[in-house]
């Protein structure tokens, strides 16, 4: 990934200087702009690789800025950042096709990865396709590609971000093990595929709503899973999927169920919705 360049928008001074010391052991080009019209003018005279844009700026702020890369840069990729996180920010970055998104304070971890798989992702245009975006309801579409539920899986934790974080990762933890399953098992993998998946937050409850394309299954048919093995054979599964030569793991259904409050299944075994009570 030698020779990315990268364009960092923020009004903070700070922002700069400390993003510059995370990537500075890469070999990346780094610019920066201090509010979204600069950023748009440098975006106007030459493409980056990747915008790394503030949502609160003076002028325009880094939705809007977002949607007009969309429009004159489609392919650039941008992440968000933000220290004033709220569901409507999410969904609004979830529309307008970024890339990621990130809360203020993040980890050097946390923006290095980041990074990291926006630079080396093939993004499509239709890899996540919205149908809703209201803060308490979004239904998106999304190709059958492990890349985008790790994707998915960072935005749908920020919608519950004012959630306990010991809840919030294990309900993000549930949530991720049956969007995996749903592109691994019932997409195959396959691009050409495509899994519904359906956020709502009530009152009461968060719930997940995930539909793949697949044939289904039955728990009576599951031995490369973990929720299959006897207590006597806890890690039984792991033979079966060697010898499928199916990747290490096969604990997902068995976090599921310890992480959410009720996970349903369909009959056919290719929908299954996961809910998570709040506390009142």
């Amino acid at each position: 990934m030698a020779g990315k360049s990268i364009l960092i928008v923020d009004d903070d001074p700070a922002i700069h200087v400390l993003l510059r010391q995370l990537l500075n052991a890469e070999d990346w080009q780094v610019e920066s702009a201090m509010d979204g019209d600069e950023a748009l003018s440098r975006l106007l005279a030459g493409a980056y690789d990747l915008v790394l844009a503030d949502i609160v700026m003076p002028g325009m702020d880094g939705l809007a800025l977002l949607k007009r890369i969309r429009e004159v840069r489609p392919l650039v990729k941008v992440v968000i950042m933000t220290a004033v996180n709220t569901p409507a920010h999410v969904v609004q970055s979830i529309r307008n096709q970024a890339y990621s998104y990130l809360s203020k304070p993040f980890s050097r971890e946390a923006v290095s990865e980041t990074l990291h798989a926006a630079l080396v992702d093939a993004v499509g245009a239709d890899d996540i396709v919205v149908h809703s975006a209201r803060p308490n309801w979004v239904s998106v579409e999304l190709r059958c590609k492990l890349s985008t539920a790790e994707r998915l899986t960072q935005f749908f934790r920020e919608l519950s971000a004012d959630l306990k974080t010991e809840d919030r990762e294990m309900i993000s933890t549930a949530f991720r093990e049956l969007l995996v399953n749903a592109i691994e098992h019932g997409g195959r993998c396959d691009p050409d595929q495509k899994v519904n998946l359906t956020f709502v937050r009530g009152a009461r409850c968060i719930l997940y709503y995930i539909r793949d394309p697949g044939e289904g299954f039955s728990f009576e048919r599951l031995p490369h899973a973990a929720v299959s093995n006897s207590p006597e054979q806890p890690f039984a599964h792991a033979e079966v999927r060697g010898a499928l030569g199916i990747r290490p793991g096969g604990f997902g259904i068995l976090l599921t169920w310890h992480f959410a409050d009720e996970v349903v299944y369909s009959e056919r075994g290719n929908e299954v919705v996961l809910i998570k009570y709040l506390n009142p």
